[in-house]
């Protein structure tokens, strides 16, 4: 009997493998093409895997919780053509007994979907989802945020609170934990430094997520020989140009203007200028990117996403900083798609969203570069004429991947940067 195989797809350039968080179909479950077969997780998305066929799932080969590489069968489907051939020929003893799907399937949550009902406080027992049986998915819970209408959870005092919280975390951790092949020496360590602070410490478990991100930032700093650069760069005009746009803007367009647009679409300039720097190396040679895609550092309570801003030198300011809050919208309420991480061809960090004013950011695999926007800080500089100013002062730290840059290219990148940020006024520069 012929089966056809549902493989691991690659859910974005750099990724080489996905974990399968939660099946949403079980053997025996009649499937239409198209539809939602598992959620997957890797370091950039969380997404779910459609099916390629209609027919009968006959066989899930990949568990809940295990890693398979891109192109790895993931489970065998029975097409339509081949049950209809084959449904002659079986002698059925009595009829199938009709399932309530509404039952089997609506309360089948999976961690997408908790983990977007706590966020909101959502009361997922007074939803109808549109998913197969009844089953509430990611996109029923965006319309109800999108849209207005959320039945919220009443919760009378801080004893139901913690139960709730205890019983959301139940349902999470009936998720199969992913198996992995024994590593005798570090099960052993991990057993010695167990025993040495037993009744002292606190196990927790690694998701799929935080283990994909941890194996690709090893691969980085293994691979990629880094170093590190800093520039002092004075953005008093910047600050106080954009300060006097914010409020208005903000009225008028409904999103921010970041500070972090600025420094995006001045990254993306001098990208254009120093096309070395927008690189990757391949072993034998380096691939130069036409395309300036810039990857941003989304973060999450518990993940790292990096989307792209596709083609960000033709962008005008206003742009970017629309795509910055579309694509930070996106990672924190779980609808980042695969195609929003892909293409990414140089990252720029806002570190310094969070106070920090010096870092040395791990490189982006395989890319060449990544550049560090520290907190802006007023500081006495010494201007000409040896008269002491309080200006606005940032700290741009840039790692690079020694294989393919040298100190002499990256110093006049970083110095190119610097020119467009302090040459950013009201007279010179226009937002749209």
């Amino acid at each position: 009997m012929a089966l056809e195989k549902i493989t691991m797809p690659q859910l974005g350039e750099s990724v080489t493998e996905g974990t399968i968080s939660t099946w949403l179909v079980k053997p025996g479950d009649f499937v239409k093409k198209y539809e939602p077969l598992a959620e997957v997780q890797t370091d950039k998305v969380v997404a779910e895997i459609p099916s390629s066929f209609t027919g009968v799932v006959k066989e899930l080969v990949a568990k809940e919780g295990q890693t398979l590489a891109v192109g790895e069968v993931i489970c065998y489907i029975e097409t339509e053509a081949t049950i209809q051939r084959t449904a002659g020929e079986m002698k059925i003893a009595s009829p199938s007994p009709k399932v309530d799907l509404n039952e089997t399937m609506k309360y089948r949550y999976s961690p997408a979907v908790l983990k977007m009902a706590r966020e909101h406080q959502i009361d997922l027992e007074k939803i109808q989802g549109t998913g197969k049986g009844g089953r509430i998915t990611r996109k029923d819970l965006q319309k109800l945020i999108e849209f207005g209408g959320i039945p919220s959870i009443e919760i009378e005092n801080r004893d139901e609170k913690e139960e709730l919280a205890s019983d959301t975390t139940q349902k999470v951790e009936q998720v199969p934990e992913q198996k992995t092949a024994p590593v005798p020496q570090i099960e052993a360590q991990a057993s010695i430094e167990r025993s040495a602070t037993e009744g002292n410490v606190q196990e927790i478990p690694v998701t799929g997520v935080r283990k994909v991100i941890a194996a690709n930032m090893v691969r980085s700093k293994h691979e990629i020989p880094h170093a590190w650069t800093m520039v002092e760069v004075d953005v008093t005009n910047l600050v106080a140009y954009r300060d006097k746009l914010k409020d208005e803007f903000m009225k008028k367009e409904g999103f921010p203007l970041t500070y972090f647009a600025f420094f995006v679409k001045a990254a993306a300039l001098a990208l254009k200028e120093f096309p070395i720097i927008n690189s990757t190396w391949a072993g034998d040679k380096i691939v130069q990117k036409k395309d300036i895609n810039i990857s941003i550092a989304v973060a999450t309570d518990d993940a790292l996403y990096v989307p792209v801003i596709k083609h960000a030198d033709e962008k005008t300011i206003k742009g970017i900083a629309r795509e910055i809050h579309e694509l930070a919208l996106k990672v924190r309420s779980g609808k980042l798609s695969p195609d929003d991480v892909q293409g990414g061809t140089f990252t720029v960090n806002n570190t310094g969203s969070f106070g920090s004013i010096q870092s040395m950011g791990i490189i982006n695999y395989p890319q060449a570069a990544i550049l560090q926007v520290e907190s802006i800080v007023k500081r006495p500089v010494v201007m000409n004429g040896n008269m002491i100013a309080i200006r606005d002062i940032v700290n741009l730290c840039m790692s690079l991947d020694h294989r393919v840059l040298d100190g002499l290219v990256c110093g006049r990148f970083l110095k190119r940067v610097k020119e467009i940020l302090e040459n950013i006024s009201e007279e010179t520069t226009t937002i749209f």
